[in-house]
């Protein structure tokens, strides 16, 4: 006898793999004779939020699903954010599906609906929706908050998530990795701290450089915590009481970090365009709206720069060789918007 589907897509970002997501696909081998998974956050840096990598995700399910047998087909495909183009984001997992069915197949969705950060399950009209029922009380956030602590307790990890995803996890543990992750947890749970008594979370105001000249872009890197070691846009808070307006803001941090050697007047005549990028969740620490500005400088002999203040280093990299797992935040996102990518 057929069954209901072809095909059943699972979009997640597994990060880790567990239990409720094993007993989805389980579900699954009785709904369709593939089930194709569909790797969110790939191609991020390591952070609390995504601590592991797209290849240890694919083999996290690669190992659990291997019991399934013949009973079910299953393909792993790693999807990019793009947190301020959803349907750039749609478009990719259409065109990963599709190179994994055949016109005519009936396609399906297969998870379950949580709370708004599911609204992309109603993203893709044209397949089928199988609704599936909360599995488990614990998610993947959860198991994050237990297993990225000093006193974590992998007697209970141990009792949701699958053996083999437990088998790395204890690997894991003792990977610089893993420590470097604890040490920015514990960084934004006390920077978190000083605002744990106000009646309302804060909004945070910034202002981000985006500086490209001869096919270049100035990014520094991060001295501290969060990101610390990473490749950001020249940029930081507002000053509430010094800066009068949010571009003079840019233009201070920009020279504090990167010492250009460029008078700020030209610095201020080259600005081309400007943006605020305000997802949600853009950063751990916080709702944080940033303003970035592009900076067009002529083309010819890059200008001498030296990191400085917060930034370990400043450096003109030409923009092919910027790559997003080694971006702050959303950094790689912004610049892409600027350059048109």
């Amino acid at each position: 006898m057929s069954k209901k589907y072809n095909t059943l897509v699972l979009i997640g970002r597994f990060q880790p793999f567990h239990t409720a997501h094993l007993l989805l696909a389980s579900r699954a081998t009785a709904l369709a004779d593939k089930l194709i998974f569909i790797c969110g956050s790939a191609n991020q840096p390591r952070t609390y939020k995504n601590p592991f990598t797209f290849s240890e995700r694919r083999q996290m399910i690669y190992e659990a699903t291997r019991g399934f047998g013949g009973t079910l087909n299953v393909s792993i495909e790693p999807n990019p954010d793009t947190i301020y183009n959803d349907q750039a984001w749609a478009v990719r997992v259409q065109a990963l599906v599709a190179k994994h069915t055949n016109p005519g197949d009936r396609i399906g969705i297969i998870g379950h609906k949580k709370d708004p950060s599911s609204f992309y399950l109603d993203m893709f009209p044209q397949w089928g929706f199988e609704e599936v029922p909360l599995l488990e009380p614990l998610d993947a956030t959860d198991i994050r908050e237990l297993y990225f602590k000093r006193d974590v307790n992998m007697k209970f990890i141990q009792g949701v998530v699958p053996h083999t995803t437990f088998e790395f996890l204890e690997s894991f543990k003792d990977s610089a990795e893993y420590e470097q992750i604890i040490r920015e947890r514990e960084f934004v749970v006390e920077y978190k701290k000083q605002y744990a008594g106000l009646k309302y979370p804060p909004i945070f105001s910034t202002a981000d450089a985006v500086v490209i000249q001869s096919g270049h872009v100035l990014l520094i890197k991060r001295r501290a915590e969060p990101g610390k070691g990473l490749w950001a846009l020249p940029g930081g808070y507002v000053n509430a009481t010094t800066d009068r307006s949010v571009e003079d803001a840019m233009l201070r941090e920009l020279r504090e970090e990167t010492m250009i050697k460029v008078p700020a007047p030209v610095l201020r005549g080259s600005i081309k365009q400007s943006r605020v990028f305000d997802a949600i969740d853009r950063s751990p620490r916080g709702r944080i709206i940033t303003h970035a500005f592009h900076i067009q400088l002529p083309d010819g002999e890059l200008p001498k720069v030296k990191g400085s203040d917060d930034a370990e280093k400043a450096r003109w990299v030409p923009i092919a060789e910027v790559r997003s797992d080694e971006c702050f935040e959303d950094h790689y996102e912004i610049l892409q918007h600027f350059v048109g990518a």
